[in-house]
């Protein structure tokens, strides 16, 4: 649960929560027009379910479209799934890469206050801070 809150924020903070937003809306419409203009679809809820297996490309075929603006739809629907989800994910890996850079600014920051105090250390100080350095380097 404090994953998804996190994740939450994340999409709020960056804009991708708008993106995903946008994205809904137009997957409902798509569905709606699908269903109104698909002779083969009789209920909503089976075009939300077309609709799900064509932005997912699992294409499970119990719900198939056959009229020229239906398929055309599908195929803008399905290129937008690929772009939003290309976004959404591109958005999450920047975030962690950034939030790992900094953490690891951090540690570098506090080894370096470390030997800036390097003359006043103990053996067993040092022993430790020659230890982080050795994991810092492993880590690269």
């Amino acid at each position: 649960m404090k994953k998804l809150r996190i994740l939450g924020r994340l999409m709020k903070h960056t804009g991708a929560d708008r993106i995903l937003l946008g994205f809904l809306l137009f997957y409902i419409v798509c569905a709606f027009i699908i269903w109104l203009t698909e002779p083969q679809i009789s209920t909503f809820w089976d075009a939300v379910w077309y609709c799900y297996a064509v932005i997912t490309t699992v294409g499970f075929g119990d719900v198939v479209v056959t009229s020229h603006l239906s398929r055309i739809i599908s195929m803008i629907l399905s290129a937008y799934a690929v772009l939003v989800i290309a976004i959404i994910t591109g958005v999450v890996v920047n975030y962690y890469n950034q939030i790992m850079e900094m953490r690891q600014s951090e540690t570098i920051t506090a080894v370096l206050d470390r030997l800036e105090q390097l003359p006043e250390m103990s053996k067993d100080e040092l022993e430790e801070l020659s230890g982080r350095i050795k994991t810092m380097r492993n880590h690269r």
